[in-house]
């Protein structure tokens, strides 16, 4: 099984570069060899080689330059950064815990174990680990928020091991039982939000639980094993990153990194080119599901990763309903979903491969979306495509068909997206992350968080990562935000222009491309872009997961961020600091908009911090809610 060594080393590394340590791409080429020796980072655009000329394209907005402390376009004062052990949010706005980790949502559960840090049956009846994505559905007056949990750190939920690792079947059902989604109902009462528990809403789904496989890939050859002959149910989702929501009232959970919870016994097995293309190797990443349940051994059912990576779509108000993976939407790292509905009543689907060098989709519905009509079929039958950026800053959106792609079936294409992608010449991207639909206009965004490999190596299959288009930077350690407009404001065009809304960096250290767009400056600087998404005012609110040392390319920048941006001036503006070794993602508002929930992830990763509790307990990973002092709208 896995290696002992491994899950230690996984330990202290990104799910990214443990994934690329066991997951070598193709070797650099001689060319790329000589265009890294060329870029040096004082060098980059700075007359001594040429790379195109778009490869700094930014909108108007952002190349006006402007002062953070003097905009009258945010009321709020900017929040500094810091490496504290808390949130920090502006003057006038408070935050409190909602849930946790580990939360019981059933009287029957107990209260979380900081010592034993729970049991399978416990963690079963609370909430999971590790929230990321989210979404608030009000209905009646009931408030249900649904969050993904993505993953488990194994130093923590382990920490009554001595080797911090699942040492016994329980600890395995411990490990599955914290990943999926939370669905809980909650309730504000003298302006504090709290569980409702025994709530009729209240569900876990969890890498357990039973689902539907539909779409053109439901019942194919390559998703059918001994335990599902049919290929078309499947156990459990996990690893679920953003998310998405729809008009009809239903949550997308979007799973991404689904690679690394396989492992083979036999360790002379030789997975296939297709499991490679996905991260999929003898050993897992420390979770060790493989040694209770066998559908996570590819060496004995080398079909099941193809049951996973997929979006899966979950009716937060029917708790006896069943999920739906929906194959339609193509197989690859989901980050997240932003679904529109276009002028004309197509639904359209935006989403990002969060991998170095992959790529960013649109799905579009063949049927149209009538409020109140039927809505089981529109994430099921539709045309899937591939984005193509051009240097004129003009784009393609390339259908993936049998005919375009060369493969035998449009099924095939939804299991092997990444192929599909790779055979149409898509634009290798610096890790798509999260997707967002501006609400007043045809316009999209979408975070590239980073790319420590742009420029010297391809990705995993073998597709150049050349220094073009909206990923300009060689070793891109800060990301950019890129956007783009449907022509003739129709989301459904194969054509589109594109600029790069901001580009993050640090113009305290570089005063080249690495210091960032001229909307960066010293007191609004920061790395890696991950979740992003719109309030109804159309501000794009920015949340972080980047480097925290504060110190050499980063200093200055302090813990993880969330920052809010007008997308018209180009102005962007600090709003909160999360705490020690967190990432912040996943926002959504309450009805009234009074309320903003925001996801705090992983603090302490690395052991520096006890949030939420304070000192003698364990670190939770947490949705808080921020609120203005005086009651009024936030966003």
């Amino acid at each position: 099984m896995t290696n002992h060594n491994n899950r230690e080393i996984a330990s202290d590394l990104s799910f990214d570069d443990f994934d690329e340590i066991i997951n070598p791409g193709p070797e650099v080429t001689d060319f790329e060899k000589i265009i890294e020796k060329a870029m040096s980072r004082r060098g980059f655009l700075g007359g001594g080689l040429a790379i195109g000329a778009s490869a700094l394209v930014l909108g108007t907005t952002a190349l006006t330059p402007m002062k953070a402390q003097a905009s009258n376009v945010f009321d709020f004062e900017p929040v500094k950064t810091n490496s504290l052990d808390t949130i920090t949010v502006p003057k006038g706005y408070s935050w409190q815990v909602v849930t946790q980790w580990g939360d019981p949502l059933w009287s029957k559960s107990i209260e979380f174990d900081h010592k034993t840090r729970g049991t399978g049956e416990s963690q079963e009846l609370s909430i999971g680990d590790n929230n990321d994505g989210m979404s608030l559905f009000t209905v009646k007056g009931r408030n249900i928020l649904v969050s993904n949990n993505e993953y488990t750190n194994r130093d923590i939920i382990y920490d009554n091991r001595e080797s911090k690792l699942p040492e016994t079947a329980d600890d395995i059902r411990k490990g599955k039982a914290a990943h999926g989604v939370t669905v809980v109902e909650i309730e504000q009462n003298d302006k504090a939000w709290s569980i409702v528990k025994d709530s009729q809403f209240n569900r876990r789904i969890t890498a357990d639980t039973p689902m539907e496989i539909t779409g053109p890939a439901r019942g194919h050859a390559l998703l059918k094993t001994e335990a599902d002959p049919t290929g078309t149910q499947s156990l459990g989702t996990w690893n679920n990153c953003g998310n998405g929501r729809t008009p009809w009232g239903t949550y997308l959970a979007c799973e991404e990194n689904f690679n690394g919870y396989f492992s083979s016994s036999d360790e002379n097995y030789i997975p296939s080119d297709a499991l490679k293309r996905y991260g999929i190797k003898n050993e897992d990443w420390g979770y060790g599901w493989a040694t209770e349940d066998q559908r996570f051994d590819i060496s004995k059912n080398p079909n099941e990763p193809n049951r996973a990576g997929y979006i899966v779509e979950i009716d937060p108000m029917d708790p006896q309903s069943t999920p739906k993976k929906r194959t339609a939407l193509g197989r690859f790292k989901h980050e997240n979903a932003e679904v529109v509905v276009n002028k004309d009543g197509h639904v359209v689907v935006y989403m990002g491969d969060d991998e170095r060098g992959e790529f960013i989709y649109r799905f579009v519905s063949d049927e149209k979306y009538v409020e109140g009509g039927a809505t089981t079929d529109l994430l099921n039958n539709g045309k899937l495509y591939v984005a193509k950026f051009n240097d004129d800053q003009t784009g393609q959106w390339l259908e993936l068909s049998p005919e375009t792609t060369g493969m035998k079936s449009q099924a095939e294409i939804c299991i092997y997206s990444r192929q599909a992608a790779s055979a149409v010449g898509a634009t290798t991207m610096d890790r798509p992350e999260w997707v967002a639909s501006h609400p007043q206009k045809a316009e999209i965004y979408c975070a590239l968080t980073n790319n420590k490999n742009r420029g010297k190596k391809p990705n995993a299959g073998g597709d150049e990562t050349p220094l073009t288009g909206p990923n300009p930077r060689a070793a891109n350690l800060y990301g950019q935000i890129v956007r783009w407009r449907p022509k003739n404001q129709n989301h459904t065009s194969d054509k589109f222009s594109w600029d790069l809304f901001a580009m993050a960096g640090n113009p305290t250290v570089h005063q080249d491309a690495y210091a960032g767009s001229k909307n960066i400056d010293q007191h609004n600087m920061f790395n890696s872009p991950d979740g992003i998404s719109f309030d109804n005012n159309g501000k794009l609110w920015i949340q972080t997961d980047g480097n925290y040392s504060n110190k050499d390319e980063f200093a200055g920048m302090g813990n993880n961020q969330m920052l809010i941006g007008d997308t018209e001036t180009g102005e962007i503006q600090r709003f909160l600091v999360g705490p020690k070794e967190c990432e912040v993602t996943g926002i959504t508002w309450s009805e009234d908009r009074r309320t903003v929930f925001v996801g705090i992830q992983h603090p302490g990763e690395k052991g520096d911090s006890t949030f939420p509790g304070g000192e003698g307990t364990a670190p939770r990973s947490a949705i808080v809610a921020v609120t203005r002092d005086d009651g009024s709208v936030i966003g």
